[in-house]
């Protein structure tokens, strides 16, 4: 679990009651972005390669289980309707991505995976619940570093970058180290015949870091992590990744959604609807027609969801984060203010969409296991691959409803 969700203070909760975000300039992202081996379409080694329509995935190692709710989540997940994160259980934010894509394709609303249901999903049984990759040699040179609590602590950093590579592993694919756990028994993908490609979870190995040409993170601490760069792995297939980095002016964000396996194929949206009782975001194109939709976390009862009609003032890659004691209640006052860096385990994540409503903005977080779980400080709180999705779909002219 990340440090910022186990600290008593506002970055607990992916703050919100901004006093601003700025974004880093395009040298200083392409400076502190996590280093990718990219392909020609701009994603990474590790990108989906999906069969034909009718035809069924070549698969170098079967898995053994079947795993329906995970392959329904896989699913769901690439075409808009996000479960959070994919971990094969029947949660609330599967049950949320459900009724979405029932709302959408005009079944009977449920939330459940009912017949009718699984009919209409059947037509992308071809796509595996798990696919096998290789986890890039590169990703063991990338420095892992703990996230402190303090923010006086984090502003000397130069990126909240992630903690060890199993972090970036499951972020990467939408997923809990968990169930990457889960799905690679004994190190080793499930399924396997082959002896283990790394130690195993009684044994991690660390991974040391240390001062970068960039001076990222001066000093030098081991982070252990299950996994390790080059070792293969099975992982949940996420796919709609591809991305046309000809589109992409900032090569900075182009590596963020390479790190979240985010493709740049996105719907336009017109409006978007954040429900607080229902904890969803549902995105509407203009002819009115449910898109997307995404399970969030929106305010508390100390910082309530500003409800009303807003609109949209800007979008913010990996923003930095100006820190500020005097807007939050659980927060001393006697705390300095602080410029904090950007980076996925920054508090409000790889995205800051500013609302017209002063302090108020739609984000990623740095915990996707507390997306509709935990309160947020009045924002409106996605997982980071969510709001890197969500961020490509809006611009100043897409309405925002915000309703009990």
């Amino acid at each position: 679990m990340r440090h910022l969700i186990a600290a008593a203070s506002v970055l607990a909760l992916a703050a919100c009651g901004m006093n601003g975000t700025d974004d880093t300039d395009e040298k200083e992202q392409s400076a502190v972005a996590d280093h990718m081996s990219v392909e020609e379409n701009g994603a990474d080694a590790m990108h989906s390669n999906d069969p034909a329509p009718g035809e069924q995935a070549s698969v170098d190692i079967p898995d053994p289980e079947d795993r329906p709710i995970m392959q329904a989540q896989v699913v769901l997940d690439r075409h808009g309707f996000g479960p959070g994160v994919i971990d094969g259980k029947m949660g609330m934010s599967t049950k949320n991505a459900i009724e979405g894509f029932q709302e959408a394709n005009d079944l009977e609303v449920t939330g459940k995976l009912d017949e009718a249901t699984k009919t209409a999903l059947a037509q992308w049984n071809n796509i595996p619940a798990t696919r096998v990759v290789t986890i890039p040699s590169d990703w063991g040179d990338r420095q892992y570093r703990d996230v402190p609590d303090s923010p006086a602590e984090q502003a000397k950093l130069q990126r909240l970058g992630y903690e060890n590579l199993d972090e970036r592993i499951a972020e990467r694919f939408h997923t809990t180290i968990d169930t990457l756990k889960m799905l690679n028994p004994d190190g080793r993908p499930a399924g396997a015949k082959a002896a283990p490609a790394s130690p195993s979870a009684a044994s991690p190995t660390p991974t040391p870091t240390s001062t970068s040409s960039a001076g990222e993170d001066v000093g030098t601490q081991e982070q252990a992590s299950y996994f390790t760069a080059g070792q293969q792995i099975r992982v949940p297939n996420i796919g709609a990744d591809r991305i046309d980095g000809s589109s992409i002016r900032d090569k900075g964000w182009q590596a963020t959604l390479q790190s979240l396996g985010v493709g740049t194929q996105q719907p336009h949206l017109a409006k978007i609807v954040v429900d607080k009782s229902g904890d969803w975001l549902k995105g509407y194109d203009k002819d009115g027609k449910l898109v997307v939709e995404f399970t969030v976390t929106s305010g508390s009862s100390h910082d309530p969801l500003p409800i009303g009609t807003w609109g949209i003032t800007g979008i913010s890659h990996n923003p930095s984060f100006s820190y500020d004691p005097d807007l939050f209640w659980d927060v001393p006052d006697s705390d300095a203010k602080q410029k904090l860096p950007p980076g996925p385990n920054g508090p409000v994540g790889v995205v800051w969409i500013d609302l017209t409503k002063e302090h108020y903005g739609i984000h990623g977080t740095s915990a996707p296991e507390t997306i509709g779980r935990a309160q947020s400080h009045g924002c409106v709180r996605l997982t980071n691959w969510d709001a890197a999705r969500l961020a490509q779909m809006v611009d100043t002219q897409t309405k925002v409803i915000f309703q009990a």
